[in-house]
Formats: C-alpha cells, structure tokens, sequence
C-alpha cells in the first residue's frame, strides 16, 4: 500500500509540477542503459543519498536530506532555491548539480560545488541568473573528478525517470515515505511537500 501511495502522490506532484521546471530544449531524454538501470520509487531515496553529489546548506546535523538535482541554467531551480531558504533553519538540503541545459551549466555547477561558502555562491548565482545576467561566471576548466560527479548526477537524474529540472527526493518527515518532485514550488507547498510547518 505505502508502494502505491508513494507512486501516485509522485505521479500527482510531478503532474502539477510540468508548468515550472526546465526540460534539455532540443534534446529527448535520454534512454537508461543496462548499466545504469532505472531507479524505482521505493529505491529513489536511499539511491541518490548513496550516489549523489552536491553541497549540503541547511540544518546540517538533520537526520533525512532533502535532495534537489538542478541544473545551474535553470531559472525554475532558482526560484526553488530561493523558496528553501526560509526552510534551511528546520531543514538539511543537498543541491545535486547536472548538466542538462548547455555549455554553462557543468563549469557553474561544478563552480558551486567546489565553493568555500555553496550558500553564498548558490545564493549571488541565482540572484544574476534571474536577473537575466547568466548567472556566475566560472572557469571552463572543470577538474575531472567534479566533471564525473556532474555527470553521475545526470545519469541519476535519467534513472529517476526525470524529464526536467529541478527534481526533488526527499522523505516526508511526518509518514517517513519517499516523496519526489518535478518543478519549482513556494515555500508553503515545499514545506508541505516535506511535510514541515509553514515558517
């Protein structure tokens, strides 16, 4: 029953979320191979806790993280950005960056990543990419092993079955059920989402 219940609120949130999300523009999704095969719902979770790799902003010492895979060219995943701040006091969200949306997004991701203050930098980064300015600047030159985990990212995101950006895995604080996400939302419905107390 909980397998169920976690597949159709999934279906439903991801329905509601298509209008507020960015999909590759040119591109189809691409197919999963053998090698990485794709991630149930009830395996979302504990998968992208394993595999993934980002920065952690938030109450670092929660028990359960709230995973986002963004792509840094993404102005929904800004506007989702600026939504979890008013929640990082309560909660502990790791940003995972991919490569979806042109030849900014891995040297800006991989540019957060390795940031000495991933708050700060999240926070100008979004700042000038709503403003229409792009976003920050960054280097090309990606180190390799921060250009493997943007990629392993990517193919994460691929895996979960997702078609756009950003997309949310997280475990409901209240039922404990894996709860998933594609689009941009307020602070309300992300708490809600969560299963947190409007701030």
């Amino acid at each position: 029953m909980k397998t169920a219940h976690t597949l159709l609120l999934t279906v439903a949130l991801t329905g509601l979320g298509l209008l507020s999300a960015c999909s590759p523009s040119g591109r189809s999704p691409q197919a999963t191979s053998a090698a990485a095969p794709p991630i149930t719902a009830d395996q979302g979770y504990i998968t992208v806790a394993a595999e993934g790799k980002g920065f952690t902003v938030g109450a670092l010492m929660a028990v359960n993280a709230v995973y986002v895979l963004f792509d840094p060219q993404c102005p929904h995943c800004g506007h989702l950005w600026n939504a979890s701040v008013p929640l990082q006091s309560k909660v502990k969200f790791v940003w995972l960056p991919v490569n979806l949306m042109g030849a900014k997004s891995l040297p800006q991701g991989a540019a957060l990543m390795q940031a000495s203050d991933p708050a700060a930098a999240m926070t100008q980064h979004e700042q000038a990419l709503l403003a229409g300015r792009g976003g920050m600047s960054a280097s090309a030159s990606v180190p390799e092993a921060v250009e493997a985990s943007i990629r392993a990212n990517t193919t994460l995101l691929q895996r979960l079955g997702a078609e756009s950006v950003p997309f949310i895995v997280a475990r409901h604080t209240q039922s404990g059920q894996t709860v998933t996400h594609a689009g941009a939302l307020g602070t309300p419905e992300l708490a809600q989402l969560l299963g947190l107390q409007t701030p």
